[in-house]
Parts: C-alpha cells; structure tokens; sequence
C-alpha cells in the first residue's frame, strides 16, 4: 500500500509520496514512488505511482523511451510533450497499455494489477495543472473547488485536506497540512511509511524544489507531535452530550 497526495494552490503546487512497499508484513521495502523531470526555465513534472510496483515501473519505463499516441506521429515523452494535458494521455497510454499486456498472466496468480497515478507541474507556455490518472488510461484535472487529488491509502487523510486546504493556501501551508494527513494515515495503516518525497514548484518558475523527509525529521516529528496534543486539547475543551449526566452516588442507609 503506499500514500501519495498533490496538492496546487494559487501560488504552486506540491506532491508528496511516501516509499514503502509491501507483500505482507514480513517483506517491507522501500522504493521512490515520486519521479521528477525537472528541465529548469522550460518545464517541471512530477509523477507520483501507487498499486501494482511492476505496472507502474514498466509504465514510467515505457512513457521515457516514447509513446505514439497517434498513427504516423513520432513518439513523444514527458521530456519532448508540448503540453502537460499530452504528458497525461502518455502516462494514461503507457499505464492501459501495461496492464492489458501483462495483466492476464499477473490475475491468473491473483496477484492485484491496479495501478495508478498524479502528474502534476508546468510547462512553458501553458497552465500550471495537475491530474490523476487512473489504470484505464483515462483521467480527470484538479480544479479550484477541491484543490488536491490523492491517490493510494486516501481515506485517513482526506478529512485534513478536507477541512484544510483552499485554493488560496499558500504553498507553506499546503505542504503542512499534506504532512498532517501523512501523519494522521500512518498512525492507522502500517502500510504507509517514511520516508517521504516532496516536490515543491511556484507558478511560473519552471523550476522544483525537491526534499526527502525521514522517519526521525525534526519538523516532521514535531508536527505531528503538536497535532497530536492539538486533537486532544479540542476533544476535552468540547461539552459533554448534556442527557449524559453523570448519576449522583447512591446512600446506603445504615
């Protein structure tokens, strides 16, 4: 199982992944699930995967050696793309073009291929975007209204984005409240882990900050230190049900 999460705000955009996989819980490793292309001053991409390992590595594996979307046409790649939408049809192309090909022998073990994946970033010359692409190949655009996609182990987090995140956040504290659901998945799925990948890009800069966090983080550790304490200071300055009335101890007449 894994977590990923984008995130784009008014101001950028941020994806984050987190880089535990398992089969079971004897067998835990680590693998980078958040993939960047960074072409400073002409483009910024990022790809975050979740689901089948071997579905999304020979998809990724097949969208950098090129993909003809289109007869006659040559094969492009999320380095040659013009825009980011045609990066999302080779990623979409590559992830249905995997699982047709190799599904069948993987379910016949029954093994799960369900993959899928985020893009997000910016191109020059286009619009900042971010998109989730599903194991079909099909896909759907972030918007304004609900300003974050998630992919994987999204339940447990979603609540914080939820109630968080608006378009007009800023990048800070996008990332933050992206910690915070990271934080709150983990503590309820052993499944999700640190280390995390983080890629932070500004509107119109062309250009990405990247950044791992470890499991011993000091600002990780202490966000979800203060959270923690936060969640429990809210639950008990809150009032009692008032039909809860604690009963008045009985008299034993001697």
């Amino acid at each position: 199982m894994t977590y990923c999460v984008g995130m784009l705000v008014e101001e950028g955009l941020a994806l984050i992944a987190d880089t535990r996989t398992n089969a079971g819980v004897d067998s835990i490793s680590t693998y980078r699930k958040l993939h960047v292309v960074d072409r400073p001053g002409e483009r910024v991409l990022g790809v975050c995967t979740a689901g089948n390992l071997s579905v999304t590595q020979t998809a990724l594996a097949m969208a950098r050696e090129g993909v003809h979307l289109n007869v006659g046409e040559p094969a492009q790649t999320l380095e040659t793309a013009p825009t980011l939408f045609r990066c999302a049809q080779i990623l979409g192309h590559a992830l249905r073009s995997v699982r047709l090909s190799i599904a069948p022998a993987l379910e016949a073990d029954s093994l799960n291929t369900s993959a899928s994946m985020l893009l997000g970033g910016q191109i020059n010359g286009g619009q900042m975007g971010l998109f989730l692409i599903y194991s079909q190949g099909n896909f759907i655009e972030c918007g304004q209204d609900t300003p974050y996609l998630q992919i994987g182990e999204l339940k447990y987090g979603k609540p914080i984005l939820e109630s968080g995140l608006g378009y007009d956040s800023s990048l800070a504290e996008a990332v933050k409240l992206g910690l915070i659901s990271f934080s709150t998945t983990m503590r309820s799925n052993v499944g999700v882990g640190a280390p995390f990948d983080v890629l932070t890009v500004r509107r119109d800069y062309f250009s990405g900050e990247q950044r791992r966090i470890e499991q011993d983080d000091s600002y990780f550790a202490d966000l979800h230190l203060r959270w923690t304490q936060a969640q429990a200071a809210a639950r008990r300055s809150m009032p009692e049900p008032p039909w809860m009335k604690r009963p008045r101890p009985s008299v034993v007449e001697s």
